[in-house]
């Protein structure tokens, strides 16, 4: 068994608020990974710029 695998097991055995303590931990790790280079930026700029055009909902996907 994969790492991933014994980990996907963990997890379907967890509480609902257990696994609500996993997924901000997880998204706290990839923000604190994520750098925020000059492309990145832009297509942030590029995609706030359509959003306010209505090319792009403002939702979450």
């Amino acid at each position: 068994m994969s790492t991933v695998q014994e980990i996907e097991s963990a997890l379907s055995r967890l509480s609902p608020d257990e696994m609500r303590q996993i997924r901000d931990w997880l998204e706290q790790q990839l923000e604190d990974r994520l750098e925020m280079t000059e492309a990145f930026a832009a297509n942030i700029e590029r995609a706030e710029a359509e959003m306010s055009a209505g090319l792009r909902p403002r939702t979450r996907g």
